[in-house]
């Protein structure tokens, strides 16, 4: 029995002995195999980073499509190459995001049969054109006189409005909706204006003092989509405008993607009910007596063609204050966005314009704070432009470089 016992203790040990010999046999090869698909794995081909310094990434233009060509150069890093790639595809997104905006824009004019419809002449001849600035002066149905003072003053007629459009790559138009009552008297006589001046932008959006910053973003959608430009401009129509000075406080900003120019502010929020500006959601800024986000005065403003295709895009979504100029800075909070404060966009009337024009600071936009506008700008407004104005061919001498 002790014989027996004796033998099957050796027959397990002898077991033990062969599996622990296995056990260490396969850590030992799994090791190795280890270490053998790790080091492949770190090694890098020579022939990669030079490959990789050695193309660039293009982005061409035909027709609706986009296509992406890879162009060889010598003398860049790896470094270089990865972020020359990225700016090309980025511009391309932008691209194809400003066409996507421009498309859905009058699919849904033409589908809703709105005044904008008529603008699919005006998109097709300009598809392929750039622009340097539109200015869309802010208007009203009751407003004719004043679009009249304008007319006569800093905003050129006729043959010189395209001149400029040709020459300088602007674009001015009078911004307008329609009337509660599609086709009635008050649209009837703006068609009537517009075939005589030729110098009106009909937008689908019914017009209502209330109703501005839906104005505004309807504006900004059906302007980007008509015009590709590298900014896109609002003024009201009681402001005079300079736009050879304009055009120059534009230009230094035009490497930027993503700029908002104005003057700046961040004025109190009005709670109660009844006074001008009064601002209905005045809650959503903390305690009363609060002032608002730093946002750009509503006289003038002037944003790129970025944060004018983002508007479009997400037009649905942007929520609506009661004050337009709240509305626009509202927008941009959040995003990356650099803000240009400008004080040339907002001069006093004589004699504060005249005193900075003597000193060689020409304004480029004046109006009277108090009223928010040129106070009785059809009567004044000729006095502003003889005292304040520009040489009239400062415009045709001014070169908009970067």
């Amino acid at each position: 029995m002790s014989s027996k016992s004796k033998g099957w203790g050796g027959e397990v040990t002898m077991r033990n002995v062969m599996s622990r010999n296995w056990a260490f046999l396969l850590c030992f090869c799994s090791f190795c195999a280890g270490v053998l698909f790790t080091n492949r794995l770190s090694m890098v081909p020579e022939s990669r980073p030079s490959r990789i310094g050695a193309e660039r990434i293009y982005s061409e233009p035909d027709g609706c499509n986009q296509k992406l060509v890879i162009k060889h150069t010598s003398n860049d890093s790896p470094g270089e190459a990865t972020n020359h790639v990225i700016q090309e595809l980025n511009k391309t997104i932008s691209n194809l995001e400003m066409k996507l905006a421009a498309s859905r824009a009058m699919h849904e004019s033409v589908h809703n049969g709105s005044p904008i419809s008529g603008n699919l002449k005006t998109l097709q001849s300009n598809s392929k054109k750039k622009y340097f600035m539109v200015i869309g002066i802010n208007t009203a149905f009751n407003s004719r006189k004043r679009r009249d003072s304008v007319r006569a003053t800093w905003m050129p007629q006729g043959k010189e409005r395209k001149k400029l459009e040709e020459e300088k790559g602007i674009v001015i138009r009078f911004v307008i909706g329609h009337s509660s009552t599609a086709g009635g008297i008050l649209d009837k006589a703006i068609e009537a204006e517009e075939q005589v001046n030729g110098d009106l932008l009909r937008l689908n959006h019914v017009e209502g003092y209330l109703e501005l910053s839906a104005k505004t973003k309807t504006y900004f959608s059906t302007a980007v989509a008509l015009w590709d430009a590298e900014f896109y401009v609002k003024v009201d129509d009681d402001v005079h405008v300079n736009l050879a000075t304009l055009g120059m406080i534009l230009s230094k900003h035009r490497l930027k993607p993503r700029v908002y120019i104005g003057c700046m502010k961040s004025g109190p929020v009005l709670a109660r009910k009844g006074v001008k500006y009064h601002e209905p959601e005045y809650w959503k800024f903390g305690e009363v007596g609060n002032k608002y986000f730093r946002h750009a005065t509503g006289q003038l403003y002037a944003i790129s063609k970025d944060l004018a295709t983002y508007i479009s895009i997400n037009q649905d979504v942007l929520h609506k204050y009661a004050n337009e100029d709240v509305s626009l800075g509202s927008w941009f909070i959040g995003l990356d966005v650099e803000q240009v404060d400008d004080r040339r966009l907002c001069c006093g009337t004589p004699p504060d314009c005249v005193w900075k024009a003597m000193t060689g600071n020409i304004c480029a936009a004046s109006f009277d704070w108090r009223c928010s506008g040129i106070c009785r700008s059809v009567e004044r407004i000729m006095d502003v432009h003889e005292r304040c104005g520009e040489d009239k061919n400062a415009i045709w001498n001014a070169r908009f470089s970067q």
